[in-house]
Order: C-alpha cells, then structure tokens, then sequence
C-alpha cells in the first residue's frame, strides 16, 4: 500500500513537471504544446554493433560538459546539411538526414547566439535520445586523434623546396567519387591498371604534368600531411595557405607504426607520431624505405584560410578543435552528436586525463573503420600534433539519434 502511493505520488510530481516544461520543450523541439507530435525515429542498425537505449543520467560526465560548445559545432553541421546530401553514406541515410535536419530546424529556434551550456544540454535531451555503441568484435570502442599540421613551402621549386605536392591527377578513376575508401585506377592501353604507387610516384610518374600545388621542404612533413589530410604551409613571404584532401591513388593505406612495433624498433607503449618521425630524421634513407611501404598517396587541393577556422572536414566544413570527430563513413551520418567517454593521454604521455565530452561527427578518413571507430580533431600546430600523435586508446561511444523526423517522412 505505501509502496504503491509512493509510485502514485511520484508519478504526479512527474506528470506536473511535464506540463511545466511543455512551453520549454515545445521551443525546443519546434512543436507547439497542443499541436500533433512529429514521428518517433526508428532506431537504425548499426553494422558490427548493437544499439542499447539509455538514459542521459548513465553518460558519464555528462552534466558537467559545455554541451554549448558541442552546440555551435552541431549548428555548422546544419549549415552544411542544408545543401545538397553527399553521395555517399550509410543506407540509414534516407531516415537519419531528414530527422537530423528537424533537430537543425529546432536549433534554429534558439537563435544565432550561442545558448547558455544549460539551455544547450535541455536542447540535446528533448531532440536526441542516447544509445550506448557496443561493438561486436570488442566491448569498447578505439579513438585516435588528428590534427592539422603547419609547414614549410614555397610556390616556386628550388634547392631547398624539392617535395612536390600534387592535386589530384585527371586521369585518375575512381569507383566510389567523393569516397575516401576503394580502388583507383587509370587507363593504360584501353585497359583499367591500378593507379601509380608512392615509390611510382615519388620516382616521378607524376613529373612534369603541371599537377604540383607547392614544394615543400621534408618529404616527412608531406608523409604526416597524408595521414592528416590537411596542412598548412607557410611561405617564405608569411602567407599561409590551406592544403585539404582530395582523393588518393587507391592503394592500401600501411600503418608504418605497426611495422616498427613488430620489427621490435619501437615498443607498442611507446608509439607515437613522434617517434615515427623520431625514426624517419634520424635515417632518412630507412625512413625513406620504410614510407614506400605504404602504397597509398594522397593528393590535395587549396582551399580559403579563414581566419579562425579549423581544417576543412570531410561535410565540407571548418572543423572544431575537441568537437568535431572523422567517422566511419559507410556506417554514421555527418551531423550526428556522439559522447564519448575515455581517459586519454591529453596532459601527459599516460592516460589519466578523462575526456567525456560531446563530439559531432563531420569529418571521415581511410584508417577510421568500425561502428565505434573515431578520430578527434585537435587543431593545428605542433601542440596539438603531439597530443593527437600519441592518442591509440580505448573509449565509450554514446550515439545520439534525433527523437523525431518530419511527419512526411514518416511512413
């Protein structure tokens, strides 16, 4: 008898904290109290993983992040789905986009000027609902970290600027255009033939054909640009232009990492980009060798430097240092909130620093495969470089998917 009054009485308070809220939900939602409510989302599958509903209270650290910040970011993915969808994307696509965007249109209704990190949280909470990523290979996720490197060129050829730097070649095809991932070729004798290598490349396969952007001075800081996929070089004069991704010669991307670790050069606990790098300068001709172990070899392309704005992601946006994460494109949408909670090795070498914050998913890369598989933009600079270089620990992915989708696209 106690119990059930106690349920009963509970259940009021609830009820009558509803109906206080209505007015505040219903601005943050976009639906007026009283009006027919939009269409529950269906919960997507999730290849290689099981989905399983939690509450915000179960997020880790939750309460206590500038869900503001994550908000502003959210509000640059909106800008970008705005436009015309990318051609590729997981199948859920044709329901997530349209559901992402109503949570756009609700963020919106908040106005230009960055909400308060309490009003953002209660923006979140009424327009996406926590999912907890469990990956089926594995009980957690993987994180890595990237950032955009800053280095020397110049324009103009010389002793000293040798490295070229190309966009990419018209000649190569490509199955999958605006992927990251699969073959590439080019025509030779009517005939598809894989595309040039790195060691084909580099020996001058491209040479001569008007396709180099700048010259740089190390062929190492054009390897760590590849990984990164984006730099900026700074000129002899002062400028600084923005070098961004654009495609690669579809040859397999070879972890020069794992190679070190297995010849028993570099411990596992100890890999980092900056031992790499370490191994690289201190003998160039077996950094040399040990880089032509990796076929792969990306090409760019200039793009506006704003001042300000982070490199340009893979949703055609500046990205945000700490809030913006590269997916496994075949698997999540561009747009989607993802908390993350882990300990990272952020204000030293050892992970002790927590990290649980909200990310929003804008960017992709040819390593980042997996449901619960992310890469955390951390800037530019060299700072940023050694903190991202080191970063190869596990984590605990919450998928956000938006409550609602528009009613016609309801079935």
């Amino acid at each position: 008898m106690d119990r059930s009054g106690a349920a009963f009485r509970r259940g009021r308070l609830r009820l009558a904290h509803l109906v206080r809220l209505a007015p505040v939900l219903g601005f943050l939602t976009g639906v007026p109290a009283g009006a027919a409510p939009l269409a529950p989302t269906p919960v997507p599958d999730l290849a290689g993983a099981t989905l399983q509903p939690v509450a915000y209270g179960a997020l880790p650290g939750w309460s206590a992040d500038d869900q503001a910040a994550a908000f502003a970011t959210f509000l640059a993915s909106c800008r970008a789905l705005a436009k015309a969808p990318a051609e590729v994307g997981p199948a859920s696509r044709s329901r997530l986009q349209p559901a992402l965007r109503q949570a756009c249109a609700a963020a919106r209704r908040l106005g230009t000027a960055t909400p308060t990190p309490a009003l953002a949280r209660l923006f979140f909470e009424a327009n996406f609902r926590p999912f907890a990523i469990t990956p089926t290979a594995s009980p957690r996720g993987f994180l890595t970290g990237y950032y955009e490197p800053e280095v020397e060129g110049s324009l103009i050829p010389s002793a000293d600027y040798a490295v070229p730097v190309y966009a990419r070649p018209p000649d190569l095809i490509s199955d999958a255009p605006g992927s990251n991932k699969g073959p590439a070729y080019r025509m030779q004798n009517g005939a598809r033939v894989p595309y040039w290598n790195r060691a084909e490349i580099e020996d001058g396969a491209l040479a001569g054909r008007g396709l180099e952007i700048c010259w740089l001075k190390d062929p190492v800081d054009l390897f760590f640009m590849q990984i990164q996929g984006s730099a900026r070089v700074r000129l002899p004069d002062g400028r600084v232009i923005r070098l961004n991704y654009d495609g690669h010669n579809g040859q397999p991307y070879v972890p020069v990492g794992r190679l070190l670790i297995e010849r028993g050069i570099v411990p596992r606990n100890e890999m980092s980009m900056d031992r790499i790098r370490a191994f690289m300068e201190a003998d160039p001709a077996a950094g040399k060798a040990l880089r032509r172990e990796s076929p792969s070899f990306v090409f760019f392309k200039a793009v506006p430097l704003k001042d300000g704005e982070g490199a340009l992601g893979a949703q055609g946006i500046g990205l945000t240092p700490g809030r913006s994460i590269a997916v496994d494109r075949a698997l999540h949408t561009y747009g989607t909130p993802v908390f993350i909670s882990a300990r990272l090795p952020i204000a030293s070498p050892a992970p002790e620093t927590p990290f649980q914050r909200l990310m929003i998913a804008q960017d992709t890369g040819s390593a980042i495969v997996g449901p619960a598989r992310a890469d955390l933009f951390f800037g530019a600079g060299a700072e940023a470089g050694r903190i991202a270089g080191r970063i190869r620990d596990p984590g605990d992915f919450f998928l956000l998917l938006p409550r609602f989708e528009p009613r016609e696209a309801a079935p």
